[in-house]
């Protein structure tokens, strides 16, 4: 499947990236593509290893007479973000991602195509199987599960790594090269919330929000987009007023996409079905109008249940949840005071359940100031303790501290001249690249992070732009000779 791909220049990426996209790999399930890895550098005889966490090295000598030039370490991860509209059935740990090329993009057909990071990946193999480049020591280090929890990076082996800088091919922007990143974590809130019968007079309604954008929790949270969980929560709260009832909720799938879809099973009074559907259908226009110019497909629908619902929760502990999930922070808390138009910190509301009264929500926090991960943990704490829920903070990972004046800095910028006749942008990005986590275990490491044009990561819409993809190949290329000297 997805044979055009080789026809694609840099053809010996895109051949490593046809594999990525044959090879199902969402977070947790990439053994198979491990598995696959392995044979391949057996086949080239290049060293491999694992760590205890299972995350993969492979190794390639110098090339003669470069023994002592700088060990570079190519590193990505090799999980992807599974993502896919709701109409369409797809299941992330059997089927093959399909793309296709539109506009001089590359897609998926109504998935995320998972260039983020399969680039990258995709990028280091194919330099270790460049018998033209001349090179110091090369490692390539893929990590596991980086899209859930960082959980690779944040495990990784110390003292396992020989290289002396570090090159992290996980970015999506090209022009720009990123020294630093926010740091994050996840806050989880349970609770078990007390229940009711459905009265006889009460009926189960569906309702339905639709149609979002989505996209990267932490590089698109400042564009204004729809996160589904509050808006739904918006709308189940001026449906308060005919007296309904939550039965169940689902919305978003990852902590780290923005929702775009949420449900809710609710029952109401039969007698106010009629002015509960006029509710949603003025609330749909309110909404697109807010939304206007930047979420353009928000659609609300509100349809009967054949069978109504036995349960759901009590007035009380309905009202209740709502009226924290709407106060809940969610979005841009602060922008950057020390490096202008970057966030600084903000807040997802990724994953809300509700099921026979049991509660779930997994929220993304980020920020350039671990302090201000802190806080925002304490204030869903103290704000869900009022619903007798529980609160923890879970794969905290640090922020990448910028280096602006490093040496591999001033090396990029020159040859980002040379080749594409323009300086890079210098940039600090509001997202958990894995070089925090790495460079507190490996202090030593200089390290930057570039790569190519990829726009709507984390979201079916994710595409990435072929031209920038053969300029992302030629620096990487060109900075590996500049590090040996060639």
């Amino acid at each position: 499947m997805n044979e055009h791909l080789e026809q694609l220049a840099p053809q010996p990426l895109w051949r490593h990236f046809r594999t990525l996209c044959n090879t199902p790999r969402p977070s947790g399930h990439e053994a198979e593509l491990v598995a696959i890895l392995q044979h391949w550098a057996e086949r080239h005889g290049f060293a491999h290893d694992r760590d205890d966490y299972g995350n993969l090295r492979i190794r390639k000598p110098a090339s003669p007479g470069k023994e002592g030039a700088p060990g570079v370490i190519l590193q990505g991860h090799l999980d992807m973000v599974a993502q896919a509209n709701a109409d369409h059935p797809h299941d992330f740990t059997r089927d093959p991602i399909e793309t296709y090329v539109e506009d001089s993009w590359l897609r998926a057909r109504h998935t995320t195509l998972g260039a983020d990071n399969g680039l990258g990946v995709a990028a280091a193999l194919a330099i270790l199987e460049d018998d033209g480049l001349v090179h110091g020591p090369l490692e390539a280090l893929f990590t596991l599960e980086e899209e859930s929890s960082m959980g690779g990076a944040l495990q990784l082996a110390e003292n396992w790594l020989a290289g002396d800088v570090l090159l992290n091919l996980d970015s999506e922007d090209r022009g720009e090269v990123f020294i630093g990143c926010a740091g994050g974590a996840d806050i989880v809130v349970e609770a078990q919330l007390p229940t009711a019968d459905v009265g006889p007079d009460e009926v189960g309604m569906q309702l339905a929000l639709t149609g979002l954008v989505g996209g990267h929790s932490g590089i698109d949270v400042h564009r204004g987009r729809g996160n589904a969980n509050r808006l739904l929560v918006r709308v189940l709260r001026a449906l308060e007023s005919y007296d309904i009832r939550l039965v169940d909720y689902r919305g978003g799938t990852l902590r780290n996409a923005i929702p775009r879809e949420a449900f809710a099973t609710l029952v109401l009074p039969a007698e106010e079905v009629a002015a509960a559907k006029s509710c949603v259908a003025a609330l749909e226009q309110v909404l697109r109008a807010e939304l206007a110019g930047v979420d353009e497909g928000l659609a609300l629908a509100l349809a009967p249940l054949e069978t109504a619902p036995v349960q759901a929760l009590n007035a009380h502990a309905s009202r209740m949840l709502l009226a924290a999930l709407n106060v809940a922070p969610y979005g841009v808390e602060r922008m950057s005071s020390d490096v202008p138009g970057v966030v600084e910190t903000s807040n997802n509301l990724g994953v809300v359940r509700l099921a026979e009264g049991r509660f779930h929500l997994c929220a993304l926090v980020r920020s350039l100031r671990d302090s201000a991960v802190e806080d925002m943990a304490d204030r869903f704490r103290g704000l869900f303790e009022l619903i007798g829920a529980r609160t923890r903070v879970e794969n905290a990972y640090p922020g990448w501290t910028p280096a602006p004046h490093s040496a591999l800095l001033a090396r990029f910028r020159r040859l980002h001249s040379r080749h594409l006749g323009s300086e890079p942008a210098v940039k600090v990005i509001h997202a958990g690249l894995e070089c925090g986590i790495l460079a507190g275990k490996y202090p030593d490491l200089e390290m930057i992070s570039f790569g190519p044009s990829i726009r709507g990561a984390h979201s079916p819409d994710e595409r990435v732009e072929l031209s920038s993809v053969e300029e992302f190949w030629t620096l990487l290329r060109a900075l590996i000779e500049d590090l040996a000297g060639a």
